[in-house]
């Protein structure tokens, strides 16, 4: 018998049966969390994202403030104030204004599934600058209560901060694989 057959018979001997073993799966599926809001932003805030918790009704406001004189991208189904300075494409693009599928308060992470108001993946990642708008409503405690409103079938982008990543000798880089600069106004 070769070093091959002893592995793979090994490994047959060791999964013999594997198929009838019940597996639990009892884990926690929800967590109570005092202040979702409270520590979504906090933990957004973690990642050196810009955060904004204001009331719903001065959102209009402040995206046009964030936004200030950049040309944006303003995804199909996002309803946003008309006076942006849109991008007629992602080569004439300073940033994007998305909004959100859901978002996770443990982990400071939003998830987009690119539907109406959050566009396209090369939309989210090419510009430097990425505004993301998220209801209170939108934000759960943990990742399987995101899993769980999420559809698989769709394509998803989890985003935790702004794009970074460290060199050979550790130095932090950011912008080199999505947006340099996030902010996000959760709207209360």
């Amino acid at each position: 018998m070769s070093a091959r057959e002893e592995i793979l018979a090994r490994i047959a001997t060791a999964v013999a049966g594997a198929d009838d073993v019940e597996i639990p799966r009892d884990y926690r599926t929800e967590r109570h969390v005092e202040d979702l809001v409270g520590l979504f932003a906090e933990r957004v805030d973690d990642y050196r994202a810009i955060v904004h918790v204001i009331p719903a009704a001065d959102v209009p406001a402040r995206i046009a403030e964030c936004a200030g004189d950049r040309r944006m991208i303003v995804p199909d189904g996002f309803a946003g104030p008309g006076s942006l300075d849109e991008a007629g494409g992602l080569d004439d693009a300073d940033g994007v204004i998305t909004s959100c599928a859901v978002a996770i308060a443990e982990t400071g992470t939003i998830v987009l599934d690119h539907g109406a108001g959050q566009g396209t993946r090369a939309q989210t990642l090419v510009p430097d600058y990425h505004l993301c708008v998220v209801r209170a409503d939108q934000i759960v405690a943990g990742v399987p209560e995101a899993i769980a409103r999420l559809d698989p079938a769709r394509p998803l982008t989890w985003i935790s901060g702004p794009s970074a990543t460290s060199d050979i000798e550790l130095n932090r880089v950011e912008g080199v694989h999505g947006p340099r600069t996030l902010e996000v106004i959760i709207s209360t």
